[in-house]
């Protein structure tokens, strides 16, 4: 699988960003699909995560009710909708696929495919 995160960019606090995850090669909808994080100086952290069907999804509690994570089978693509944005939201975020495991449970370590990160830069 080959997963290609695009939209991220520079926005003032209080705005929104959408995230898009397109993923090319195996069959899509056998993975958990996961967005992580990275700033400066800090480990990658979890930011969301949703089930195969796209029923079920998970947040981290810092972007919990800001962050809606969703996904479309049929395009192959994994979205972050990422509104009431904060400074401490600025980051390197990742798109992130694992074929076993279950959604509420990921961890970056064991992720089996990532995309290149794609910068949020949330100014004050």
């Amino acid at each position: 699988v080959q997963l290609q995160a695009s939209g991220g960019g520079l926005v003032q606090a209080g705005g929104s960003l959408r995230l898009s995850c397109a993923a090319s090669g195996r069959a899509f909808s056998n993975y958990v699909m996961g967005w992580f994080r990275q700033a400066p100086g800090k480990e990658r952290e979890f930011v969301a995560s949703i089930s195969r069907s796209g029923g079920n999804s998970y947040y981290s509690d810092p972007v919990k009710g800001r962050f809606t994570i969703r996904r479309d089978n049929a395009k192959n693509t994994v979205y972050l909708q990422m509104d009431s944005l904060k400074p401490e939201d600025t980051a390197v975020y990742y798109c992130a696929a694992v074929l076993n495991g279950a959604p509420q449970w990921i961890v970056a370590a064991t992720m089996d495919y990532w995309g290149k990160g794609t910068q949020v830069t949330v100014s004050s």
